[in-house]
């Protein structure tokens, strides 16, 4: 089917908009990342999807194009943790780095894939960079026990192109969703996944019950999949598709963090993290126990 047609079906409000079947939603994303639509009809879609909403079914079937056209990284020797990395740090120094290289340090294999959608942040990726961790040139295996960073536009072109019309429109798109979600490998992973808004979090659970896969879901900061280390968030796993509670929520929110520095830029973050893994500064509670989470989901993906 033609997107416009599509696009009648999901463009006609919050309310009058009709939910899309599995293959009709692959159908759609597919021919946008084939780049056979105008601009004109992706920015329909975009706009169509953002007022509407996407369903765990549009989900997974936007996820089935993505996979079906990613350039995808080989099977790891163990379960790849995967940390979509997108929206940087604003107020709080991005940890998400902290966060991988732990997980490195207990002998996984980590990919954060990422790219600037907002230019004001700072982004995980450069804080990486300062640390010896530069974007990776091309496609390859992740041995355990190392991280590795890939740009999206390494897995797929398209979903970077897709990604950047935020910067048009200044609306987030299915494109933003996907990338926080998908898999970006042949093997077993762990998709690490974070929502910032209550509504999110049921879609993203039920598509990743829908589609088998093995996650782990909380509230993140500042749209990063890290632990936010001043608060106790709920943590929801899942293994092949099947959920478990991990942690509940506890109210409250610390006021201080131990050695967190007020400052947000590159430099002062790198050392905070240099410092942490170091052991000068202890690890936050919130972000070492997301990593033991994270390590029994990869004991059983």
């Amino acid at each position: 089917m033609g997107i416009s047609q599509y696009i009648k079906e999901i463009g006609r409000g919050a309310r009058g908009a009709k939910p899309l079947t599995r293959e009709q939603a692959a159908d759609l994303f597919g021919q946008v990342l084939d780049g056979t639509v105008t601009d004109l009809e992706i920015g329909g879609f975009c706009l169509a999807m953002r007022i509407k909403g996407e369903t765990p079914e549009e989900m997974a079937g936007f996820l089935d194009a993505t996979h079906a056209r990613l350039n995808r990284l080989p099977a790891a020797d163990r379960p790849l943790i995967v940390l979509p990395s997108y929206n940087g740090a604003r107020r709080l120094p991005v940890l998400t780095p902290l966060l991988a290289l732990l997980l490195a340090r207990e002998g996984l294999p980590v990919l954060v894939h990422g790219s600037a959608t907002e230019t004001s942040r700072v982004l995980a990726s450069n804080v990486l960079e300062a640390l010896d961790v530069p974007a990776l040139p091309a496609i390859r295996k992740i041995p355990s026990g190392e991280v590795g960073f890939a740009p999206t536009e390494l897995l797929n072109p398209a979903l970077k192109r897709l990604l950047d019309v935020r910067r048009v429109v200044g609306l987030r798109n299915p494109g933003h969703s996907v990338v926080k979600l998908m898999q970006p490998t042949t093997g077993p992973c762990v998709i690490v996944a974070s929502y910032t808004h209550p509504e999110y979090a049921r879609t993203m659970g039920e598509t990743f019950e829908l589609m088998g896969m093995t996650a782990l879901l909380s509230r993140g900061l500042e749209g990063e999949v890290v632990s936010d280390p001043r608060r106790t968030a709920q943590i929801d796993g899942f293994v092949r598709g099947v959920r478990s509670e991990l942690q509940a929520q506890e109210s409250g929110t610390a006021s201080e963090v131990p050695g967190l520095p007020k400052e947000i830029d590159v430099a002062t973050t790198a050392a905070y993290t240099r410092r942490v893994l170091d052991g000068e500064l202890p690890v936050p509670e919130a972000i070492a126990t997301q990593v033991r989470h994270i390590t029994q989901l990869a004991s059983h993906a």
